[in-house]
């Protein structure tokens, strides 16, 4: 798992979102932007995480963030999911791993003595020029917006 650290230039990537838009990361030239990766949409771990964003979605604006979530769930499971908690940000359906192994969050995991490849929850904060300026990899689902500002 080679993931992206602090300094990296983020690689150019596109990718659906949950309503089959295109979202690629020079949409976001010259702005902030958080990307957060959740392992699946609609478990309990990432609802609260995402929910929690959303809570203070505006103060991460006020300050010039915007927001992208990501998972490999598919288009209608993101879908569902956003419309669910009503999140303001859009979710990218990585069905095909793309932008998981750009950032390198695909990879070997541990569960109750089980092991498996899987997403690592894991934020990365990008700048205006697209370089990495923050990675956060244990993330407090409960009070995530607390610890990227």
């Amino acid at each position: 798992m080679n993931t992206l650290k602090v300094g990296d230039k983020v690689p150019s990537f596109s990718a659906m979102d949950q309503d089959g838009n295109t979202i690629k990361l020079s949409d976001y030239e010259g702005k902030k932007l958080i990307v957060f990766f959740y392992p699946k949409a609609s478990t309990p771990g990432c609802t609260a995480e995402a929910c929690n964003l959303r809570d203070n979605y505006s103060e991460l604006q006020a300050q010039g963030y915007e927001l992208l979530g990501v998972s490999a769930d598919s288009q209608k499971r993101q879908s569902n999911f956003r419309n669910k908690y009503e999140f303001p940000f859009p979710l990218l359906a990585d069905e095909d791993h793309t932008v998981l192994n750009i950032f390198g969050v695909w990879g070997p995991k541990q569960f109750m003595g089980r092991k498996y490849d899987g997403i690592h929850r894991m934020t990365f904060v990008i700048d205006e020029k697209g370089i990495v300026s923050k990675v956060i990899d244990k993330v407090k689902t409960k009070d995530h917006a607390a610890q990227i500002l």
